[in-house]
């Protein structure tokens, strides 16, 4: 029976050989390997250093390269010796080694998928870390608690992935909830992986805060920016701003509330408005401020397609029925529900307590039509 269930693995064994070969086709593995040799030259080539930005975005770029090919050459190993593994289970009838096999060639396939989305990350900002805000629409304290749910998730989703959360803009609600918040999520592919998030969340539940136990609607919008870094720029007129310093409040550290350090920064012609209160003092919160800025310009004039900051005129977000990303039901039955990829799970709780990956994943496979 065991030896069966080995035999019947080949299958998946052939299979997964084809998708390594594609694999090494995705990532063209003989340029790829190509260009990590050019960049190596470069970076032992007297000078290197003489120009220190443009140095150091080379070696980002080698960095990031070298790791996808030595990612793929650590898959193809482990799948020829599982290869090799199994050939000689099944040529000795060795049934103790059968459960070491399978196990191993899970292994694998598991690192597989997770290099096959990697490779879907090859956007211009995929890479860069992400800002995320969080705004409830209309409802009051019902809405608010589900802004508050949604930013909890996030952060569920942050910690299991290993990435660094912080929060740079936080407004409570009324009685619960949070009024908005912004936070920065710092790991590899983080924008790549989150970007999928932007738009609006719908929750359908029986309220907490309606004694009538009816049942309530609630949206709230989400934001996904990269984080603006050194090598994009964007220039601000100093006049386009109106800067507003006030005393914290909510979720922040041990400084919070003591001083009036945070910053509120509009832009003038697009009435965009950021913030950020959790730095140690006013000069640092301007500068995260501005970086929040300059990355939702960067993202509208990308979006929009538009040839300068200049040309944005500012955009509005309906935070509302009709216009949502995904619905989370919680009655009269547990659904959550991608509207753009149609993918849906049951297990709202786990959604909840930040397992969003298969989300993910299915808009990345629709948007790169894998």
């Amino acid at each position: 029976m065991v030896l069966i269930q080995l035999e019947q693995s080949q299958q998946l064994i052939r299979d997964l050989k084809k998708g390594i070969e594609e694999l090494s086709q995705s990532i063209k593995l003989n340029d790829l390997i190509s260009e990590v040799a050019l960049l190596e030259e470069q970076v032992n080539a007297a000078g290197f250093w003489s120009e220190p930005e443009k140095a150091q975005s080379i070696l980002r770029l080698l960095k990031s390269k070298k790791q996808t090919l030595e990612n793929y050459f650590e898959l193809k190993k482990n799948f020829d010796d599982v290869c090799s593994l199994s050939e000689l289970v099944l040529e000795e009838e060795d049934e103790s080694m059968v459960d070491e096999v399978i196990s191993e060639l899970n292994l694998v396939l598991e690192e597989y998928d997770k290099q096959k989305i990697e490779i879907l990350l090859s956007g211009e900002y995929d890479s860069s870390n992400a800002i995320i805000s969080i705004h409830p629409g209309a409802g009051g304290t019902e809405a608010q608690d589900w802004a508050e749910m949604l930013y909890r998730m996030y952060t569920r989703f942050a910690e299991r992935r290993g990435f660094k959360l912080k929060v740079l803009d936080y407004l409570d609600g009324d009685e619960a909830g949070l009024k908005s918040v912004s936070f920065l999520i710092e790991g590899v592919n983080a924008y790549g992986y989150l970007k999928s998030e932007s738009g609006v969340h719908r929750l359908v539940r029986i309220s907490p805060f309606d004694s009538s136990g009816r049942r309530h609607t609630s949206f709230a919008s989400v934001e996904v920016l990269p984080e603006f870094n050194d090598e994009m720029v964007i220039d601000i007129k100093e006049e386009d701003l109106k800067v507003d310093t006030h005393r914290a409040s909510g979720a922040g550290g041990q400084h919070i509330n003591k001083t009036d350090s945070a910053i509120r920064i509009t832009h003038l012609p697009t009435g965009i408005v950021v913030g950020c209160q959790t730095e140690r003092s006013q000069v640092q919160n301007r500068e995260t401020a501005m970086r929040m800025l300059k990355s939702k310009l960067l993202e509208i004039k990308e979006r929009e397609k538009l040839d300068r900051i200049e040309d944005i005129k500012g955009i509005k977000m309906n935070i509302e029925w009709g216009s949502q990303i995904r619905s989370y039901v919680f009655m009269p039955y547990t659904l959550v529900k991608d509207n753009r990829t149609g993918y849906e799970t049951g297990n709202i709780v786990s959604v909840m307590d930040g397992e969003i990956d298969e989300f993910i994943n299915a808009y990345l496979r629709q948007n790169c039509n894998i």
